[in-house]
């Protein structure tokens, strides 16, 4: 089976085994999400500063992913352009997972003590390891998605057809990470993972990543040894219709903002509000579980720990359930948007749901701490079922507009690529920029924001309920149609928000 940058479009079976890859990603990214803000804490990470920690995924997406994309269009290996980097990307993976969980492990050993809160080597570590599996993670991204797309040839509908199940894996990825996080004793199929410095919640995370990592190999290596490409001419030029250039790589990101037209400014503005709204809760979601919700602390009481848990669990529940929604709810996007007038009044009014979901975090947070002062200070004790349901329920709602933010931006990104004959791993790189510089902004305001007011997590999730107010209104009323009103039904990597 063989593919170039240009041509007909692949076979369908060419498309399943890339987008596979997708779940594997998303695997280690919905573990990221559920359990990593919390066991950076146990570090002895102060909640303030575990926001500038998370600050290694939108930096390494604002430098990866762009040099990434131009290298794996002009890439001249003889196995072809993007399977060098997507193979070298789940090499880092494996390193990087090795360092993020047995960070407790190999601090331990470096001399850190189990009996001072703050273990400065294991954060060094963890913090080490946490850099090289956001700068694999988009190794592994850009390549996948700029694959695709070679997969797809000129087709726009082979091209939503990949992407849509790109999408249909990555749910899968969240379903597995969410459902890993979200079961205590599974750090029991492999015991040697506990250890002197090492709890069953750290134990828990190192066994939830071991079995990622295998499955993210599984994958990957079935997908390039089957799906393979047909080299690039030595001399670096693009094949017809990838827009060739010999420019040097920053000269070519200039070019290519200077080149986008007025609908392209305006999705990245957009899809740059949108990330505002959504970063502050895919980054607290759980830990506003724990906290807010279940009233527990990561560095309290025993039983004040078993609550913050407990409430980590139910939020990994939660991110289960959303993973489910947005699954299901993907596969009816293009439906909808024809029976409401087209997909940007689609995305508005998913960002009017977004809006409305984080601002109901504020509510629930307020009942729970009113069923816990009445009930007094001496009992502690999980909220009462409506309590946990609402919770829940926010968690599914939110997986209606983030099934339209994994899709719309990047599939409109990837037809205006192909309209104009760019390259698609620059382009997406480019799309990135709006992704991972709101990103970077949340992480530098959210702690200080949240401490300004009191602490806890509901300041950062109030700011992007009103930022995604304001992102409905712009896509409503200064989006333009996309020509011929084209079927959006796509995904894309979060990624991470990467």
């Amino acid at each position: 089976m063989e593919t170039g940058g240009n041509g007909p479009p692949k076979s369908i079976w060419n498309i399943v085994m890339v987008s596979a890859i997708a779940a594997g990603i998303q695997f280690g990214w919905a573990l990221q999400l559920s359990l990593l803000t919390p066991y950076v804490q146990t570090l002895g990470v102060p909640h303030v500063w575990a926001a500038f920690i998370w600050l290694c995924g939108p930096i390494s997406g604002l430098l990866v992913q762009p040099i990434v994309g131009y290298f794996s269009d002009h890439c001249t290996s003889r196995i072809g352009r993007r399977r060098p980097f997507i193979a070298a990307g789940a090499c880092l993976v494996a390193v990087a997972v090795f360092f993020v969980g047995f960070a407790k492990d190999i601090g331990h050993r470096a001399g850190d003590s189990l009996d001072n809160p703050t273990k400065p080597r294991a954060v060094a570590v963890f913090v080490t390891g946490f850099w090289i599996l956001d700068v694999a993670n988009n190794m592994l991204q850009g390549p996948c998605r700029a694959f695709l797309a070679d997969l797809s040839g000129s087709d726009h509908k082979r091209m939503r057809i990949a992407n849509g199940w790109f999408s249909f894996f990555m749910a899968i990825g969240n379903v597995l990470g969410y459902a890993a996080g979200s079961y205590s004793n599974l750090y029991e199929l492999l015991p040697f993972t506990t250890t002197t410095a090492c709890d069953v919640y750290c134990a828990n995370l190192k066994t939830c990543f071991i079995i990622d990592i295998v499955f993210l190999l599984s994958v990957t290596i079935t997908a390039i040894t089957t799906v393979k490409e047909t080299p690039l001419k030595s001399n670096g030029s693009l094949d017809e219709g990838e827009g060739g250039s010999s420019e040097p790589f920053i000269g070519e990101i200039v070019t290519a903002f200077k080149t986008l037209k007025k609908p392209m400014w305006i999705l990245l503005l957009v899809t740059c509000l949108n990330w505002i709204a959504w970063f502050p809760f895919l980054l607290y979601d759980t830990d506003w579980v724990g906290v807010e919700v279940f009233g527990g602390k990561v560095n309290g009481s025993s039983s004040e720990q078993k609550l913050y848990d407990d409430g980590v669990r139910a939020g990994a529940l939660g991110l289960m359930i959303n993973s489910i929604v947005l699954a299901f709810t993907s596969l009816g996007l293009e439906p909808v948007s024809r029976l409401i007038g087209g997909v940007k009044n689609l995305w508005g009014v998913v960002n009017f749901i977004l809006a409305a979901g984080l601002a109901g975090t504020v509510w629930i947070t307020k009942v729970a701490e009113a069923w816990r002062a009445k009930q007094g200070p001496q009992i502690l004790t999980s909220p009462p079922t409506n309590v946990k349901s609402f919770a829940l329920a926010v968690f599914g709602l939110l997986g209606i507009p983030l099934s339209v933010t994994f899709s719309i931006p990047f599939a409109l990104a990837s037809i205006y690529c192909a309209d104009a004959g760019g390259g698609q791993g620059l382009s997406l790189g480019v799309l990135n920029l709006s992704i991972v510089i709101p990103q970077m902004f949340v992480s530098v305001i959210s702690g200080p924001l949240d401490a300004a007011f009191g602490g806890g997590n509901l300041p950062a999730f109030v700011l992007g309920s009103i930022v995604a107010a304001i992102s409905a209104l712009l896509a409503i009323f200064a989006l333009p149609h996309p020509k011929n009103q084209l079927s959006l039904n796509s995904g894309a990597v979060v990624g991470g928000g990467h």
